[in-house]
């Protein structure tokens, strides 16, 4: 009898030839009913999604070791469980068995769109283009997938651009970290930030240092803040502005006391000769 014939030993008898025809034959109905199955418990909902991939797997166990003669039937059924397993979240998985289901039917439209699916969603966006390219091959007036396409072209643009926002973030953080060496300037913990906010010193294309620079009036508790401070400039310029004869006094100088021959200037550094 076929049944007890050794692994991958042919049939030599009519008798194990139809003992073979006949076993295939009822694995194949098995497959097709349990497929049947599947696709009932899907059109039922998410709650039954389990169910569904549980069918499909059993389906595909029916038709193994697998027959160039089956690889589109089973390509439908690992099609189909990545399916399910796309609509329950298990995307890894659902990649899995859509690029299965292109091995065995490099033709499978669906298979390639739910392969872009899963590797959207697991953000492998290099795959995700590369199914979307290979299903156009199949199918060129595909609208779905030419949407996918331009969503993942977008995405894959909008990444160039950040990389080269970090790339370009990096050297500039680089550039002013040796700029301020060369300087012999450390910085310390920022202060007054709820009076500055979150400024940092920046370097411009020709080397030179910007500052953020705080006044404070202690006598008044007020301030004023000078968001871009050169290093090659110095105070004097903007004091004659803010304190000149033609300005008009500032709101909390109820007594014009804060002229410009009146205001003594000192600045805070650290002991130790650190700038």
């Amino acid at each position: 009898m076929a049944l007890l014939m050794e692994p991958g030993a042919e049939p030599l008898t009519e008798s194990e030839q139809a003992d073979l025809a006949g076993i295939a034959a009822i694995k194949e109905a098995a497959a097709r009913e349990y497929k049947e199955q599947g696709n009932q418990f899907v059109r039922m909902g998410r709650k039954h999604y389990a169910e569904a991939v549980s069918c499909y797997t059993k389906a595909i166990a029916q038709m193994e070791p697998l027959s160039s003669l089956d690889a589109a039937d089973a390509s439908i059924l690992f099609a189909n469980r990545a399916h399910v397993n796309l609509l329950l979240g298990n995307y890894r998985r659902s990649l899995d068995d859509a690029e299965q289901a292109i091995r065995l039917s490099p033709s499978s439209v669906k298979a390639y769109y739910r392969a872009v699916k899963a590797a959207l969603a697991l953000d492998l966006l290099p795959d995700a283009a590369s199914f979307c390219r290979r299903g156009l091959e199949q199918d060129p007036a595909n609208e779905e997938l030419k949407k996918l396409l331009a969503q993942v072209d977008a995405k894959l643009g909008e990444q160039e651009r950040q990389r080269a926002k970090v790339a370009q973030a990096i050297a500039s953080a680089k550039d002013l970290a040796a700029a301020m060496e060369k300087r012999g300037v450390k910085l310390g913990k920022a202060a007054y930030q709820e009076l500055t906010g979150v400024k940092k010193p920046k370097l411009d294309e020709q080397g030179v240092l910007h500052w953020p620079v705080l006044l404070l009036y202690p006598k008044v508790m007020s301030s004023d803040f000078i968001e871009d401070f050169p290093e090659t400039d110095t105070l004097s310029p903007h004091l004659d502005v803010m304190f000149s004869e033609s300005s008009p006094p500032l709101p909390w100088d109820e007594n014009h006391a804060y002229t410009r021959d009146a205001i003594e200037l000192y600045y805070q550094a650290p002991v130790g000769g650190s700038k």
